[in-house]
């Protein structure tokens, strides 16, 4: 197999991340009853209050790392076949974006970002998720999934009504969550009027409503599982 990939060089840690592994054994022993949470909050309220001179000690230790990361890399894409070398670059802009997303998300989290709206199978689903038979998650959504599929649209009507008031509700809080962005500057936050204006004719809504249950309902799902 051309693409086999021998194992990369592992990409130096941050400065912080070499505080952390430095002093967690000791901060677990004296802090023997903290969950992973509590004793990772210590470990960075230490960092923020290390002295500079102390930061530059583990600074210049990425440095001098990051320096044999660069030689190491330099020595393994040199013994790489073109295909490899452009499955190596694939691989990592795909973690490149990984990362960034996971950052903009954190960000969007922290400023308070209100909850999409749920579709009417989103809502459905939710509801019924718990009860429903099935060994795995994928399975009981498959299985729910069918059973909202064969629900007439009489049945499927209280949850469209309550995805109707949910979007109203996104729309209000999104609004009133813009405005604050404006304000602090962050105009990058705020959707584009199209955005705003993708109203679908009704016709269609009854098909999206199904599209949107055959995919974006499901990973939505699965997500919130996993979490």
């Amino acid at each position: 197999s051309g693409h086999q990939l021998g194992s990369a060089p592992e990409r130096p840690l941050t400065a912080y991340l070499r505080f952390v592994m430095d002093n967690r054994p000791a901060f677990r022993e004296r802090n023997p009853e903290a969950s992973n949470l509590e004793l990772i909050k210590k470990l960075a309220g230490a960092w923020k209050e290390l002295p500079a001179s102390q930061k530059q000690v583990y600074e210049e230790a990425r440095k001098t790392d990051w320096k044999r990361y660069g030689e190491q890399m330099a020595a393994y894409k040199a013994q790489l076949t073109p295909a490899q070398a452009a499955a190596l670059k694939e691989e990592r802009r795909k973690k490149t974006a990984r990362r960034r997303s996971i950052r903009a998300k954190r960000e969007l989290n922290l400023l308070g970002k209100p909850k999409r709206a749920r579709s009417g199978f989103n809502i459905f689903l939710s509801e019924n998720f718990q009860e429903s038979e099935g060994v795995s998650p994928v399975a009981k959504l498959k299985k729910l999934f069918d059973t909202w599929q064969k629900m007439s649209t009489s049945q499927k009507q209280p949850y469209l009504q309550l995805a109707e008031d949910d979007k109203v509700r996104y729309e209000n809080e999104m609004k009133s969550w813009e405005a604050k962005m404006i304000e602090l500057g962050r105009e990058d936050l705020v959707r584009s009027k199209n955005q705003r204006l993708k109203k679908k004719p009704a016709g269609t809504a009854k098909q999206a409503e199904t599209a949107k249950a055959s995919s974006g309902g499901n990973k939505a799902k699965l997500k919130k599982s996993e979490e």
